[in-house]
């Protein structure tokens, strides 16, 4: 199943591979070490501490609908009727991706996260688009990067793309809470990650001519 949720579901499940290294018991790493252990735990109090699944899926609709005829390439049906129609429909996909990400906490089942969903009017351009990003066959590398700017933070996540025989960075945004705990806001390079794709597929369909 290629959901709205893929992304973040990836950052929870990737974070998992972390725990063979010794982790701090505060800063961003160690935020992303509580989620991953609360997917596995069914603990949707604690993931929802470390990830605004609001703020994240929010952004990702957003980032997503500005790709405007990039998604073409990538979700067959048309570009400018797909992007008008995520921007109208913001609330409602943001808040069946919260519904997704929830049931999927609370039982580790793709197929019962996507019962949960309520139906959606709009379903092509991100349905298939998750799917083509990450890759079902993607497996996860480690850290690449962390960096802190006070009570801000970017960590990016590597993980390989077999399919064009690469590896990709998902760049995740935390901010420090008041009680000095971290939490996903955001990813921030979805446009990066989505136009890199089109452009690998691209490549690959041309050179398989």
């Amino acid at each position: 199943m290629k959901r709205l949720l893929l992304l973040v579901v990836l950052l929870a499940l990737a974070a998992g591979g972390y725990y063979y290294y010794n982790a701090a018991k505060s800063g961003p790493s160690y935020a992303l070490l509580q989620a991953a252990a609360a997917t596995q735990t069914h603990d949707l109090a604690t993931f929802e501490r470390y990830v605004d699944i609001d703020a994240l899926t929010g952004h990702l609709v957003d980032d997503v609908a500005n790709q405007g005829s990039v998604l073409t390439s990538l979700v067959p049906g048309g570009s400018l009727a797909v992007n008008g129609a995520l921007r109208f429909l913001k609330p409602q996909l943001t808040k069946a991706a919260h519904k997704e990400i929830q049931r999927y906490v609370e039982t580790g089942s793709l197929a019962a996260a996507a019962a949960a969903a309520p139906k959606r009017l709009v379903n092509l351009s991100i349905t298939g688009l998750a799917g083509r990003v990450i890759g079902t066959d993607s497996q996860y590398k480690g850290i690449k990067y962390t960096t802190e700017k006070g009570d801000e933070a970017l960590v990016g996540l590597e993980f390989t793309q077999p399919k064009y025989d690469t590896t990709m960075v998902l760049e995740l945004r935390l901010l420090k809470q008041a009680d000095d705990h971290w939490q996903v806001k955001e990813i921030t390079n979805t446009g990066d990650l989505v136009r890199g794709v089109a452009r690998l597929e691209k490549n690959r369909l041309v050179g398989g001519r």
